[in-house]
C-alpha cells in the first residue's frame, strides 16, 4: 500500500490540490497554497515578532491533504460522488510540528479550522488520535518528497515576553492563529472568487492620502461663525494634531459634550498614524446607533465608501454597510462584504462589543481579523460604557497592543473613568491629548441642573413638566419607566425611544426628532438610556430619571448641545421616579454613589475632578473588574472556556422580527419565509432582517412564544416573527405590562 502511494504522487507536484476546481474549471495546487499561506502569515505576523512561527504554521497548515485518500475524495467531491470529504487534513502539519518540536505551531494548525481549544485537554488527545493513524505519516513523506523546503526552515523564534508572561503569551497565540486563518482564507478566497479577489483595498489608501482628503475637507467647508462652541472645537483639533506627535501609547481625549471630538479624534489619529507607520484607524463605540452616525461623518469627510468600513451586527444590505448577501456582486457590495470579515479597510467603524467579543473569541471567523489591530490606532468612544465586571481583560487587552503589537489606543469621553485605579492599567502612562481640558468644561458650561430628588415624583408631574416646554427629553432608566410616562404624558405627537423599537424604526425616529428639532416644531420625546452616549441631539430642556453621574452628565450633553440659547443655558432636570427601578449591578451602585456625590459641598457635575471622585468611590466600592475570573482561564490558556464568559451583554437574547415599516412588511414577510426555506444561507437572510428585528431576553421569548405573540421561524430557536401589533410609537407593546420591565 504504502508503495502504492509513492508511485501515485512521485510524479510531481502538480498532481496534488488543497482545493477543488473554481469557476474557470482551475483546481489549486497544495503547494502554491501552503506556500502562498506561509507567506501571506508571514506578513500579517511580523508587527509583533511572530512572522517565522506563522510562515511555519502557514506552510504546515494543510499537509495532510497530501494524503492518497483525501486526494481521491476530494476528486469524488468535486465531480457530486459525495458531499463531503470528511477525511481530517490538520493531523499531519500538527505532528511534524510536534516532530520537530513547535508544540504552538501544531496547536495553530489543530485550531485553523475549528477554532481555539485548551492544550491539555483538547489539543494533547487530539494529538495522541492522529499518531496512530497512517494518513497523517504518508502525507508527511509525501510532502517532503515534492517540497524541498518543507522543514529545512530554522526554528522560529518567540519574543521573550510571550516566554514570561502567560497573559502575553496567550495574547500572541491569538493574534498568531488571526494571521494564519486570514491568510489561509484569503489565499482560498482567491482561487475560489477569481475576479473579485481584487476588491480586497489592503495597501490602496493610505493614512496620508486621507490626511490629504481631510485637509481637503475642511477647505471647502464654510468657515464656522464666532461662538464659544466653536472655539472650543477649535483649540481641541489642534491639540490633536499636537498631541499626535507623541510616541505610541495609551491616551486620553477629554472633551466636553458637543466638543467636536469625533472629527478631532480622527484628526489625532491621522497624523498620530502618519507620524508612526500605521495602517488602520479602528473606532469603536458603544451603540450600534452611534456606529451609523460616526460611519457617516467620516464617510462624508473622505468621500469614498470604500474608505469606511462599517462593521456591527445590524450593518445591512443597500445602506454602505457590511453584512451584505452573498449573492449580491456589485464591486462596492462585494468589497464591503469581504471586508468586513478581515477588516481590511483604512477606517473601521464598529462596536465594542464586536471589537472586544473577536479580541477574546475562539473562533475562526470572529478571530481572522484580529492581527490588522497591530500597528493601528484604536479609538475608544465613550470609553465610560465599557462593562465594569469585563474591565480586566479588556484593560489588559489593550494595554497588551500598546505594549507588544505597536498599537494606539485613545479613550475618548466627557467623562473619563479611573481605569488606572484597575490592576491591569496601573502602570499604564496615559497620555492626555487635551491640556488643561478643565477650562473647556467651564466654558461649554451649557446648563443648569435642577435637583428634584427630594420625594418621588409621579409620572403624572413628570408629563406636566414636559407639556410646558416646546422641546424636551425625559430619559428614564427602564422600558416599563418609558411607557407609564407616555401614558401619563397622552401626546399624540410624543416620541419615543428604547430597544422596543427594532432599529429600522428608531433610526426613522431620530431623523424625526432633528427634523422637528431644526424646524422649530413642539418635539417631546420619552427615550430609556439608548440615546445617552453620542447621539447628537439638541433639546432646550433634558429631564433625566435619577442615575449614574456618567450617565446623567452624558444626558446634559444632549441639551443645548449647540450653545444656541445665550447666557440663560438649557435646563437639565433631575429627578425621582415613582419607583426605584433601574437596570441592576454596577447601575444600580452607580445611581445610589452618585446621590452620595451630589451632596459634597463642592460637587459640580459639568467639572471633571467631580466625575473622576465618582469613579474612583465606584471602582473602590461596587466593581469587579473581572467578575467572571477571565484572567485565570487566559492564563490557563482555556480560550473556550474565554469565548464563553466574555459576554458584554449578560443575558441570552433572541430576536423576534416585526413588520415596520408598514410599507415594507410584503418584503420583509418574503425575506422570512426565504429564511424558514433557506433558499439563501440563513446567516445572510439574518443580517438583511437585523435592522426589523427586536431584541427581547430568553426567558421573556419564551413566555410570549407560549403566549402565541411569537411563531418559531423554521428550527431556529432564537428567531420568532412577531404576531402581536407593532405600534408606530411604542413598538412592541402587545402582551401585557411585564414584558417590559
Amino acid at each position: 500500500m504504502q508503495e502504492a502511494v509513492h508511485d501515485d504522487t512521485a510524479l510531481a507536484a502538480d498532481l496534488l490540490f488543497a482545493h477543488s476546481a473554481n469557476s474557470q474549471g482551475e483546481r489549486h495546487l497544495l503547494v502554491d497554497h501552503l506556500r502562498s499561506v506561509a507567506r501571506l502569515a508571514r506578513r500579517f505576523a511580523a508587527p509583533f515578532g511572530a512572522a517565522d512561527l506563522a510562515f511555519l504554521a502557514g506552510l504546515w497548515h494543510d499537509v495532510g491533504k497530501a494524503d492518497p485518500l483525501w486526494q481521491r475524495r476530494l476528486i469524488e467531491a468535486e465531480a457530486g460522488k459525495r458531499g463531503r470529504i470528511g477525511i481530517d487534513h490538520k493531523g499531519a502539519g500538527a505532528l511534524l510540528a510536534e516532530e520537530l518540536d513547535q508544540w504552538m505551531i501544531g496547536f495553530l494548525i489543530h485550531a485553523h479550522h475549528g477554532g481555539l481549544k485548551e492544550p491539555r485537554a483538547d489539543y494533547a488527545p487530539w494529538l495522541k488520535e492522529k499518531e496512530q493513524l497512517p494518513g497523517p505519516k504518508q502525507a508527511i513523506d509525501i510532502l517532503r518528497a515534492v517540497m524541498s523546503d518543507l522543514t529545512d526552515q530554522g526554528a522560529p523564534s518567540v519574543p521573550q515576553y510571550v516566554q514570561s508572561d502567560p497573559l502575553a503569551a496567550e495574547m500572541f497565540i491569538r493574534m498568531s492563529y488571526s494571521a494564519l486563518v486570514d491568510a489561509d482564507s484569503l489565499d482560498t478566497e482567491a482561487h475560489h472568487l477569481g475576479g473579485y479577489a481584487h476588491l480586497r483595498v489592503d495597501g490602496r489608501v493610505t493614512l496620508a492620502g486621507l490626511w490629504e482628503r481631510y485637509q481637503q475637507f475642511l477647505t471647502a467647508e464654510p468657515p464656522p461663525v464666532e461662538s464659544v462652541v466653536n472655539e472650543v472645537r477649535r483649540e481641541v483639533h489642534e491639540a490633536c494634531i499636537v498631541a499626535a506627535a507623541q510616541p505610541r501609547g495609551v491616551f486620553r481625549l477629554t472633551v466636553p459634550t458637543g466638543g467636536g471630538k469625533t472629527r478631532s479624534a480622527m484628526a489625532f489619529a491621522l497624523r498620530h498614524g502618519i507620524e508612526h507607520g500605521l495602517r488602520r484607524v479602528f473606532v469603536a463605540v458603544p451603540f450600534t446607533t452611534i456606529t451609523q452616525q460616526t460611519a457617516s461623518v467620516y464617510r462624508n469627510m473622505f468621500g469614498d465608501d470604500r474608505t469606511v468600513l462599517e462593521h456591527h451586527s445590524a450593518a445591512a444590505k443597500g445602506s454602505g454597510a457590511a453584512g451584505v448577501d452573498d449573492d449580491h456582486f456589485s464591486p462596492d457590495v462585494v468589497w464591503q462584504r469581504l471586508a468586513a470579515e478581515n477588516w481590511d479597510a483604512p477606517i473601521v467603524v464598529t462596536t465594542t462589543v464586536q471589537l472586544f467579543e473577536s479580541l477574546f473569541s475562539n473562533r475562526r471567523a470572529k478571530t481572522q481579523k484580529l492581527h490588522n489591530l497591530a500597528e493601528s490606532v484604536i479609538i475608544l468612544d465613550e470609553a465610560q460604557a465599557l462593562p465594569s465586571g469585563l474591565l480586566s481583560p479588556i484593560l489588559d487587552g489593550l494595554s497588551q497592543l500598546t505594549r507588544h503589537y505597536g498599537a494606539s489606543v485613545v479613550l475618548s469621553t466627557a467623562t473619563q473613568p479611573a481605569f488606572e485605579l484597575i490592576k491591569e492599567f496601573r502602570e499604564v502612562d496615559a497620555i492626555e491629548i487635551v491640556p488643561g481640558h478643565q477650562r473647556h468644561f467651564e466654558a461649554l458650561n451649557r446648563v443648569r441642573y435642577e435637583w428634584r430628588t427630594e420625594e418621588r415624583n409621579q409620572w403624572s408631574e413628570v408629563a406636566g413638566w414636559m407639556r410646558a416646554d416646546v422641546s424636551a427629553l425625559t430619559i428614564v432608566n427602564t422600558k416599563r419607566h418609558a411607557l407609564e410616562l407616555l401614558d401619563a404624558l397622552d401626546d399624540p405627537h410624543a416620541l419615543h425611544l428604547s430597544t422596543l423599537l427594532c432599529g429600522a424604526h428608531r433610526r426613522a425616529v431620530l431623523a424625526e426628532i432633528r427634523r422637528r428639532l431644526d424646524a422649530g416644531e413642539p418635539c417631546r420625546v420619552v427615550s430609556t438610556q439608548v440615546v445617552e452616549a453620542g447621539v447628537d441631539l439638541d433639546f432646550a430642556t433634558v429631564y433625566r430619571a435619577e442615575a449614574p453621574l456618567d450617565a446623567i452628565t452624558q444626558a446634559a450633553g444632549r441639551c443645548n448641545r449647540e450653545g444656541r440659547l445665550g447666557d440663560a443655558g438649557g435646563r437639565v432636570v433631575v429627578f425621582k421616579p415613582p419607583d426605584d427601578s433601574s437596570p441592576p449591578g454596577v447601575y444600580r451602585s452607580g445611581r445610589d454613589i452618585a446621590r452620595v456625590v451630589q451632596q459634597l459641598p463642592d460637587f459640580d457635575p459639568n467639572d471633571p475632578r467631580t466625575v473622576r471622585r465618582y469613579f474612583e468611590w465606584l471602582f473602590g466600592s461596587s466593581v469587579d473588574p473581572d467578575s467572571k475570573k477571565i484572567q485565570q482561564a487566559r492564563q490557563s490558556l482555556d480560550f473556550p472556556a474565554v469565548a464563553e464568559k466574555f459576554r458584554m451583554i449578560d443575558e441570552d437574547t433572541c430576536d423576534v422580527i416585526v413588520s415596520y415599516p408598514e410599507h415594507d412588511a410584503p418584503r420583509i414577510a418574503r425575506k422570512v419565509d426565504e429564511l424558514e426555506r433557506r433558499q439563501l444561507p440563513g446567516r445572510e437572510i439574518l443580517r438583511e432582517l437585523q435592522p426589523y428585528t427586536v431584541s427581547l431576553v430568553r426567558r421573556e421569548y419564551e413566555r410570549l412564544s407560549s403566549m402565541g405573540f411569537i411563531e418559531p421561524v423554521g428550527s431556529l430557536s432564537s428567531v420568532g416573527r412577531w404576531l402581536g401589533r407593532y405600534d408606530e410609537v411604542m413598538g412592541i407593546v402587545e402582551a401585557d405590562s411585564v414584558m417590559v420591565i
